[in-house]
Parts: structure tokens; sequence; C-alpha cells
């Protein structure tokens, strides 16, 4: 009973938050009821000057850690919130008041089994950092080493499970009210959201992520990934090698210390594709105060929190539409998409084609300098609705991350295109996995991979025959639930006056 009555005031709760700082507009977004859109607009306090997602970015920092995470995510998520409010959201400061130094030096000692006096011989009392999730002590080691000690937040564990539950509430909720709301699949992006927060409070796996960064790169001689100290990391504190250098997007300092932004430049853009196409997994993090320069123009990340993965197929996929694009080839981007599964087959590759051609003939007729790819890829996205295009997440992270490293690069050296230096290197990846050898690479390892699973299928065949035999076909749960979607529409409007009701409230507490 008090879990039911816990998520309706938490709505109250938000809307509340959401009507004082004037953001209601996403209700709008989502093709709300006219009737509610017009209500948000009458209840809501008016923000003049204020720019929407700015409005939206305020109203999270104020509803707390979980939802600043929430802001973040939904900054990779142009197609559902438009480019404009996720260029605003991107700009969210993740930054929270610290912690004190006792509850650093607590979870230290609880966490690694050691007082802080007995492995580390200086630790700063005052953090460098301190965000939403975690906060950042320099520190040196007992043996002498300079590191940096990333510190989770008291309590944060329990917060996060309290609004994670709360949004798989709201999902379900929205989802009956508006079914026109399912095609967005507001529990998958709710299951994405609880993955990637969850492996962001447990340090090991940032620790794991940075080692297995570091091994990729670790015969690159300009890209370089800090150590971790194994010894001083758990799951609540991660001790990695200190890093100094210059921000990446720090020019006149890069010049001041003798390093040529361009070969910078050059350097991110190498490292970049070999993260993407080369390992399959990338930094998704990667705004400049997560990159540095040494003294040698090596580059440095970090910050590992927020990593992304890509699968053979995606890689293929991606570098296929890259090409097409890059050619103008519109019928072979169209012709990718639909090989690759991501438009249903009934739609016309024709009319694709031509949604293609209308989204890139803008970006790529501009001088060559300021084609944005990421860009690109954004608009791209936003044709979802129209095509019933699958939402693919590692895309929609990897597409913001590209937009972060172009802003990067037009810093470092304005006349350049950092897809201008990353073709070559794209075109000959496309020759080595996707030329003849290539596939007959491909093909010979799949054939393999199905062999090797050809025993379990038959047993399963066995085993299903067994049960139909004994048991008679059955029905499965989801269809019997799809003869009850009828009953549930009747409750649509019972759903709504609640939400009407939660809404004028809120609205009229937001205005005392």
């Amino acid at each position: 009973m008090t879990i039911g009555l816990t998520h309706p005031f938490r709505l109250f709760r938000v809307l509340w938050i959401l009507t004082r700082h004037g953001a209601l507009f996403p209700l709008h977004t989502f093709d709300a009821p006219g009737w509610i859109i017009w209500l948000s607009r009458l209840v809501e306090t008016k923000k003049e000057g204020v720019l929407p997602g700015k409005r939206l970015a305020d109203a999270l920092q104020s509803l707390g850690p979980t939802f600043i995470k929430l802001g973040q995510s939904l900054a990779v998520r142009g197609d559902l919130i438009g480019d404009e409010i996720a260029d605003e959201l991107s700009a969210l400061q993740d930054a929270l008041p610290a912690f004190s130094l006792s509850e650093s030096k607590l979870t230290i000692a609880r966490e690694l089994g050691f007082e802080v006096e007995k492995i580390f011989s200086s630790f700063d009392e005052t953090p460098i950092a301190a965000a939403s999730i975690a906060q950042v002590h320099f520190a040196v080691t007992t043996e002498g080493d300079e590191v940096a000690v990333k510190v989770l937040r008291p309590g944060i564990e329990d917060e996060f499970r309290r609004d994670i539950a709360f949004f798989y509430w709201l999902a379900r909720y929205l989802e009956r009210l508006f079914p026109d709301l399912r095609r967005l699949k507001l529990l998958q992006i709710v299951a994405n959201f609880e993955e990637t927060v969850a492996l962001e409070m447990n340090l090991r796996l940032e620790a794991a992520a940075a080692a297995e960064l570091a091994e990729n790169f670790s015969n690159d001689t300009d890209f370089r990934v800090p150590a971790v100290d194994w010894d001083r990391t758990g799951q609540r504190v991660l001790t990695l090698e200190r890093i100094d250098g210059i921000p990446i997007d720090e020019t006149e300092l890069l010049q001041q210390a003798g390093i040529d932004p361009s070969k910078v430049l050059a350097s991110s853009a190498r490292a970049f594709f070999n993260q993407v196409f080369r390992d399959g997994f990338f930094h998704a993090d990667m705004h400049p105060g997560n990159m540095f320069v040494d003294a040698d123009g090596v580059l440095s990340p970090v910050d590992f929190g927020i990593m992304g993965r890509l699968d053979q197929k995606t890689q293929n996929f991606l570098a296929d539409m890259l090409i097409a694009f890059l050619n103008r080839d519109y019928q072979k981007v169209a012709d990718v998409h639909f090989a690759a599964g991501y438009v249903p087959a009934n739609k016309s590759p024709g009319a694709f084609s031509q949604a293609c051609r209308a989204i890139a003939e803008p970006i790529l007729g501009k001088p060559q300098n300021e084609i944005s790819i990421a860009r690109l890829l954004g608009q791209l996205f936003q044709v979802t609705r129209t095509f019933e295009m699958e939402t693919q997440p590692q895309l929609l992270l990897l597409q913001k991350t590209m937009l972060v490293a172009e802003g990067v690069g037009r810093k470092l050296d304005p006349e350049t295109n950092i897809w201008t230096l990353a073709e070559p290197l794209v075109e000959e990846w496309v020759l080595e996995h996707r030329g003849l050898e290539g596939r007959m690479r491909t093909l010979v390892t799949g054939i393999g991979a199905r062999a090797e699973r050809l025993p379990d299928l038959l047993e399963t065949f066995d085993q299903m025959t067994d049960i139909i035999t004994a048991d008679g076909l059955r029905l499965h749960p989801d269809t019997i639930a799809a003869f009850r979607q009828k009953d549930a529409t009747s409750r649509y409007w019972r759903y709504g006056v609640t939400f009407l009701v939660i809404l004028l409230v809120a609205s009229l507490l937001a205005h005392l």
C-alpha cells in the first residue's frame, strides 16, 4: 500500500517542480491530448527569455542526482525531444555540493579495509570535482604515486533505486494514459538508463572499462589511458593514475606549450576511429573536461563511467552508411538500412532514400569544414516515426559523442573537418572488412558459430516436440494479454482525470 501511494506523490512533486520552472513543454513534445496541453500552458510559470531546454535542465537539477543523469541521457535522444532541447540538455551541469571529507574517508575505509592514512601519504581535503554520483580527490600513495581517487556519494545507490522504481511506474502509467507513446518504448528507455547508471555506480566496472581501453591502445603512441590502482579500488572507490595536462580545447595554452593543435586533432580523429571501428568500444563522455594533452602532445582521457559498445553488425552498418552518405549515394543509404533490419520491410525504399536526400543535402552542401556528420545522423534518427525505425541506443550514444568530437575539432582547427581526416580510415576499414576477403572471413566465422550451436538447437527442438505432444499447444501470456487490451482502453479517461487532478494541484502550489 505504501509503494502504491509513494509513486503518485513523487509524480505530484515532479509536476510541481516542472511547473515552477516553466518546464511542462515535454507534454507538447510527446503529443499529449489537446486539453492537457492547454491546461499545462495555463498553469505553468512563465519564464520569459529562458530557453525551454534550459528550463528543463534547471528543473532536473532541482529534482536531484538521478534526474540529472536522466537529463544527460535525454541529451542523446534528439529523436525524442528535438535537437534544440537535446543541445541545451547537453549543457546540464552534473555538479552538486561536495560531501564532507569525513564521509569520503569513511567510505574509503569501509570499502578498502584500511584507514586513509594507511594507504595514502597525503589526501587533498577539497575535492577537485563533485558530481551527482561521486567526487574526486587528488592524493599521493604511500609508494609516492600521484593519483586521483573517485568516491561514490553516500546514499546514492538507495536514492537511485527509489527513482528507478518511480520511472518504471511512470513509464507504464504514461503508456496507458497515452497509447501513442508506446512507439517510443518508454520501458526500454528506462531499462537502458537503469543499466547505464548502475554501471556508473559500480566503480570496479569503471576501472575495468579504463583497463580495457588501455589494453586496446597499448601499442598507440599518441593516446594513453591512466593506469588503474587495483589495490586501492573497490565498488565505491576508484583510484587512477593522476593525469597532468592541458584540456584539449585550450588551443592558446597548447600553442604556448609548443603543441600544434592540428596534430592534436589528427591524433584525436585516429583515436576516435580506432575506438569505434577497430575495437567497437568507445569513450562516450569525451567532452573537453575529460580529455587532456600532455607536454609531448599525447592525448589522455579520464572518467570512464560512460562507455559505448558496437558489435560487428553495427560497425558494418555504420561504415557502409557513412561511406554512402559521403558519396551522396542515397539509394545505398536506404539499402543499408533495410538490409540491417532497421527499417521495416513494408516501407518504401524509394521514399526512405528521398528522406535521406532531404536530410543530407543541406548538410553535405556546406563547405568541407562546416559539414557535421553528427548532425546528419541526428536528423536521420528523427525520421523514426515516419518509417517506424527501431531505436538503436548504441548509435544514439555514438551520435552524441560524435557531436562533441566535432565541436572539439573545430576549436582545435576551424579549417579542418574531423571527417576529412577519418574518411580514409573508414574506407580502408571497409576494404578490409567488407571486401571479398573480409566477407569470406565473416562467413567462415558465422558458419563455425552456428555449427557449435547445432546440438543445443536440436535438443531445444526435441523438448518443444515433447511439450506439444504431452500438453498440447498453449497460448503465450503476451497473446492472452493482447485480448485484454480492449478492456484497458476503457480505463483511459480514468487515468486522464487522475493526471489532471495531480497537475492542477501541483500547479496551484507552485504558484503559491
